[in-house]
């Protein structure tokens, strides 16, 4: 299986980067292929520029630097996003990654006049979120979890029809402790090891 860890943290240490380690690790064990895109690290734009968004319904963004982005979407059996929860939703880098590079003729196909979107990612059978929120479940329910509704219901429409996700957060991690922490890259690897 070829699973693509999507990061998106811009602190080195952050726990966020144990559980990308320990997910990187798990996956790595089990035989599969991975490849880890961090868009701190590389700098990704996340912007839509006004030119990019005047096409965005006609073709695939022409931005050379996006077009490796595509090849790993492409290339991806499995995608699994390791982030923190801010503001209930996901970091702005996240979203403006999805926003130009889940684009028109690469992810899917608008169709001529009213009609379906055409998925063009159905080669993805697994979705996976691993996240941290420094709210509690209770609050984070009620806030309506908008970034698990992106991904695991959005993104994930354009996924095989069958597609399996999972959805693991620590939350309260703004009060969370050396155990806390241990515990819940335990979970990470022991639903890493079923995905």
């Amino acid at each position: 299986m070829r699973a693509l860890v999507v990061y998106c943290h811009p602190v080195p240490e952050s726990f966020c980067a144990a559980i990308r380690d320990a997910a990187v690790e798990v996956l790595t064990q089990r035989g599969w292929e991975v490849r880890l895109l961090d868009l701190y690290a590389e700098k990704f734009d996340p912007v839509m520029g006004c030119d990019e968004r005047r096409g965005y319904n006609n073709q695939a963004p022409r931005d050379p630097a996006l077009k490796p982005h595509f090849e790993l979407l492409n290339w991806a059996e499995a995608i699994l996003f390791v982030y923190p929860t801010w503001w209930y939703g996901l970091p702005a880098m996240l979203k403006g990654w999805l926003d130009r590079v889940w684009a028109t003729d690469v992810a899917f196909k608008l169709p001529a006049g009213k009609g379906r979107i055409r998925s063009l990612m159905t080669h993805v059978t697994k979705v996976g979120v691993i996240t941290t929120c420094g709210a509690p479940t209770w609050w984070s329910v009620v806030v309506g979890q908008p970034g698990r509704k992106t991904l695991l219901r959005g993104m994930r429409a354009l996924c095989a029809t069958r597609c399996r996700t999972f959805f693991l957060a620590h939350y309260l991690m703004d009060a969370s402790t050396p155990q806390s922490r241990a515990a819940f890259l335990g979970k990470v690897r022991a639903k890493l090891e079923r995905f």
